[in-house]
């Protein structure tokens, strides 16, 4: 004789397997709101206000403007190194990301003002456009079915994680050179000194190169986290 069924195992069952299936995207999940994060968002918000101070040619403001946006780069950083709960997947793009926006809007300005090359402005642009596109695309590619809208721009939902290439964290302290001595430059009168001249090409040649590093090394710099 075979012992009764237990009524409570399909429904045990089915709510086991909802928690299961929960549990296992759960690591995906993080805190936007972290402390590095929140400076890359305000060194985002600090690039228009830069961009206006140098096109109205307001030099000595801009620089201590720009001062302080690297401080916030210096701070998010070091926050995030030394403290693993303010370290984030987020922050991983997040960082760079706000990198590029301020360094775009300073390169466009600084043209406008005629302190940088057209085509050295031209070539980062559209360098920074590339990556910008990549990311999104690693995005997509790396979230989980369904891929919703609302999934996609939800913040709190980490897929995957950005790992720059060495040549291009030298190429960022090379553009950051470049546009804190332009920007110094009509305030210390010597815009046309072949030293500026000289890192216009020494930055052509580090954007030039890092480009071709995300190009050769791709998939090593994205850590794609557990999405099963």
């Amino acid at each position: 004789m075979e012992p009764p069924a237990d009524p409570a195992a399909p429904l045990s069952c089915s709510l086991i397997l909802p928690v299961l299936e929960i549990a296992s995207h759960v690591d995906l999940y993080e805190n936007p709101w972290t402390i590095p994060n929140l400076l890359s968002m305000a060194r985002i918000g600090l690039a228009p206000v830069l961009g206006y101070l140098i096109v109205e040619e307001d030099f000595n403001i801009a620089l201590g403007v720009f001062a302080l946006a690297g401080i916030t780069d210096l701070l998010d950083g070091f926050i995030a190194r030394n403290w693993a709960n303010q370290k984030s997947a987020l922050g991983s793009a997040l960082d760079p990301l706000a990198d590029k926006i301020l360094i775009s809007v300073l390169y466009i300005s600084l043209t406008y003002a005629n302190l940088i090359p057209v085509p050295l402005t031209s070539m980062i642009i559209l360098r920074d456009i590339a990556l910008i596109a990549a990311v999104f695309y690693v995005r997509y590619k790396t979230l989980p079915p369904p891929r919703t809208l609302s999934r996609y721009f939800n913040l709190c939902y980490a897929t995957a994680q950005l790992k720059p290439t060495f040549i291009s964290k030298v190429n960022t302290v090379m553009q950051l050179i470049l546009v804190a001595a332009s920007l110094a430059a009509p305030v210390f009168n010597y815009v046309d000194s072949m030293y500026l001249q000289t890192l216009w090409c020494i930055t052509a040649f580090t954007t030039t190169a890092s480009a071709y590093s995300y190009y050769h090394y791709g998939r090593k710099t994205v850590q794609v986290l557990n999405n099963k």
